[in-house]
């Protein structure tokens, strides 16, 4: 057999909430019902997703998931990132639905991977097709900071991931890359939106801006930096 196609059935509560999400996305809707059963059909290239209608559910017990491989991870969460600033005003980085960075994953062998939380609760994971597998050997800081990207990013386990961050932040290392803290101080702050902490959020990330860096590394962060002010975006007003 040649020629075949997978679509993923995804679950909702509403296609109200869903639909106008992947809209903003650069999805398209090529089919949608009510009745006698609520079902959405989007497009996005040769990207299909399908999505059918439960009232009485719950994105908080999704387990609902699909592994998306792309050909330029790059690209596609830049073209995600520019739709959900033209919608919504700033990148979705917390709650439901929220978007997570391109990062190297332990659990997939140091492959760049970046996911979606949609409305429903849906984990829309994303990896290149051919991007180089990363090995991070900057030191314990960057081996913590890797581990709790597994916990958050791939288990979603934010709590999990904050202890893991926060002990090892407590405990500085004169050896570690200003470069890692700032990117373990950024990605704390993540988390701590994730968890409700605005203030915490708020301090991580001044504390990160504070971190002198060489012009060097400070280019190498730019993506970093610009995500901490999408942090800040999202905060609610001090």
């Amino acid at each position: 057999m040649a020629n075949e196609t997978t679509i993923p059935l995804l679950p909702c509560r509403s296609l109200d909430d869903v639909a106008p999400f992947y809209q903003a996305l650069g999805f398209e809707i090529t089919y949608r019902q009510e009745r006698p059963n609520p079902y959405l059909t989007l497009r996005r290239e040769d990207l299909h997703l399908h999505f059918f209608g439960m009232p009485q559910f719950d994105p908080a017990d999704s387990y609902g998931s699909c592994l998306v491989v792309v050909d330029d991870l790059v690209d596609i969460h830049r073209a995600f990132t520019d739709g959900l600033r033209a919608t919504y005003g700033k990148v979705l980085v917390s709650g439901v639905p929220r978007m997570t960075r391109p990062r190297p994953r332990r659990n997939q062998e140091g492959h760049f991977v970046f996911s979606i939380v949609d409305p429903g609760g849906n984990w829309i994971r994303f990896v290149g097709r051919s991007d180089t597998a990363e090995t991070d050997d900057r030191g314990g800081l960057a081996r913590t900071l890797q581990n709790a990207v597994v916990q958050a990013d791939s288990r979603g386990n934010p709590q999990q991931a904050a202890r893991i961050l926060d002990g090892a932040l407590a405990r500085p290392d004169a050896a570690d890359d200003p470069a890692v803290q700032v990117e373990a101080l950024v990605y704390r702050a993540e988390l701590a939106l994730q968890l409700d902490e605005p203030e915490s959020a708020r301090e991580l990330v001044r504390q990160a801006r504070s971190i002198p860096l060489d012009d060097g590394p400070r280019d190498a962060l730019a993506d970093t930096l610009r995500h901490a002010e999408d942090l800040i975006t999202a905060l609610p007003p001090a």
